[in-house]
This record gives structure tokens, C-alpha cells and sequence, in this order.
């Protein structure tokens, strides 16, 4: 489903996102709480601040939801399910890496790096 967003800004306020999704913003305050993996920034200002991911998210548990008619449990099992096979795509790109001569030990520093500078921003 495409959602007017800007590729320049970083952050969307819950009412932006509501706008956004049509998700009303205490039913996206519950999903937090059911789908740990909407992890909104919150900021100086204890304002809930969410990122495209965030976004993208929130569509497919809108979709799981509404129009494929899961439960709040079958759409966890749904979402766990989609970031073991995208995990499982990222080891298998790993070893076929491996096998066209890259150094392994230099994407695993590299990603190491990459989930540092991760956790700065979250």
C-alpha cells in the first residue's frame, strides 16, 4: 500500500502516522503493547516519533488485521514468522558472500558497527 511520506524526514508524530495508516492513535498505543517490534523513538519531549519501518509495520498488522481476518495472536505469529525468513535471507546472503571470495570477517565487523550505530539512535 503506498502512504504520501517524505524519503527526507526520519520521523512522523502518532498523529501524522494516523493520518497516515487510519489507525486511530490509542489503538496504535495498544499495538506497542501487543507488537513489541513497533518500537517508536520517544524523545526529549516523551513524544512517540516513528520511522518508516514503524510504518510499514503498522500497514501489514493493519492488513493482517482488518482484511485478512487474523487475531491479535495469529498477527504476532504472522510478524515473527516474516523477521525469521527476512533474518534467514540475510545468513543465506552471507554464505553465498562467502562463497564469491568476500571476507566474512569483514561484514560481521561491519555489522557489528552497523548495531552499534543502532543502538545509539534508538
Amino acid at each position: 500500500m503506498e502512504y504520501p511520506i517524505s524519503q527526507e524526514r526520519l520521523y512522523y508524530r502518532i498523529g501524522e502516522v494516523s493520518r497516515i495508516t487510519g489507525i486511530k492513535p490509542h489503538v496504535l498505543r495498544y499495538w506497542e503493547s501487543e507488537f513489541r517490534v513497533i518500537k517508536p523513538h520517544k524523545g526529549g519531549s516523551l513524544q512517540r516519533l516513528y520511522r518508516k519501518k514503524d510504518l510499514d509495520l503498522i500497514l501489514k498488522i493493519r492488513k493482517l488485521l482488518y482484511e485478512e481476518g487474523f487475531t491479535i495472536s495469529g498477527a504476532k505469529k504472522k510478524i515473527r514468522d516474516f523477521e525469521r525468513a527476512g533474518n534467514n535471507r540475510v545468513k543465506l546472503r552471507l554464505v553465498e558472500n562467502r562463497s564469491r571470495g568476500i571476507d566474512h570477517e569483514l561484514l560481521l565487523a561491519v555489522r557489528e558497527e552497523l548495531k552499534g550505530i543502532r543502538r545509539i539512535l534508538e
